[in-house]
């Protein structure tokens, strides 16, 4: 049966909305990673001019003008923030079955190579069920709660996190079930009513000069789960560790 005429040009309607919409959001992008890029050259740039031509300037002249480059360095990455988590929504995604174990292991190498001077524990399941899931946007997941875990874990004499699994309701298909992953660890935690805060766009619970980073990592994860049918969350408790759940489909 054919749509009704008033179906059908409410169906144009919408695909023109949509049109207008990526054209906009293409456009944002455009300036955010070009337009909105040189200003801050300029500011960075002449800061250093300043710097250069007042060699002799009084103390509290040279910590304004720090306070000035500081503030346009924050602004370019953050800049470089939006725009990552702009093509986020841009990133062809190929479903299939993943192994979970190799590349979990694969993204702890990498980060302990990072810090080899961290003393860390890792207890780490070994029977993962295989995902349904694309490796790359799930690796870029991984990494993003793992740096997290590693990063608050650090004023810990020894970083211990977990990374265990379960099942949890079956999804509406009959050869999927869902899998939730959790990753938690003994680090400095948060108080417990300010976890939806964390999905917020350069949110963060703790000052900067602790613990380094934009507050995106949270944000971008719960994008690219939302690609794969999946999902994010996290608990916590003040100084009592924090523990993040990830939930994705598993065709057995």
């Amino acid at each position: 049966m054919s749509a009704a005429p008033e179906q059908e040009v409410e169906v144009e309607r919408l695909k023109h909305e949509l049109a207008q919409l990526r054209t906009e959001f293409q456009d944002f992008t455009y300036s955010v990673s070009h337009d909105l890029r040189a200003p801050l050259r300029h500011i960075r740039a002449f800061t250093q001019v300043i710097e250069e031509d007042l060699p002799d300037a009084p103390p509290d002249i040279r910590a304004h003008l720090a306070t000035i480059h500081q503030s346009a360095q924050l602004l370019t990455q953050q800049l470089d923030g939006l725009l990552m988590l702009s093509r986020l929504g841009q990133q062809a995604v190929k479903l299939q079955a993943v192994q979970v174990l190799p590349l979990l292991q694969s993204v702890l190498d990498e980060l302990q190579q990072q810090q080899p001077q961290r003393q860390l524990q890792w207890h780490m399941a070994q029977d993962f069920p295989e995902l349904w899931a694309d490796a790359d946007l799930l690796r870029q997941v991984f990494s993003h709660v793992l740096d997290n875990a590693m990063k608050f874990t650090r004023k810990r004499e020894l970083a211990q996190i977990n990374i265990t699994w379960q099942w949890m309701m079956p999804v509406d298909s009959e050869d999927m079930k869902l899998c939730q992953i959790t990753i938690s660890d003994n680090g400095i935690g948060f108080v417990p009513e300010q976890a939806s805060k964390l999905f917020k766009v350069f949110a963060k619970l703790h000052p900067v000069r602790d613990f380094e980073g934009l507050g995106l990592g949270l944000v971008a994860s719960r994008k690219l789960l939302a690609h794969m049918g999946g999902s994010i969350g996290i608990s916590a408790q003040v100084n009592g560790g924090c523990q993040v759940q990830i939930s994705l489909p598993s065709r057995q």
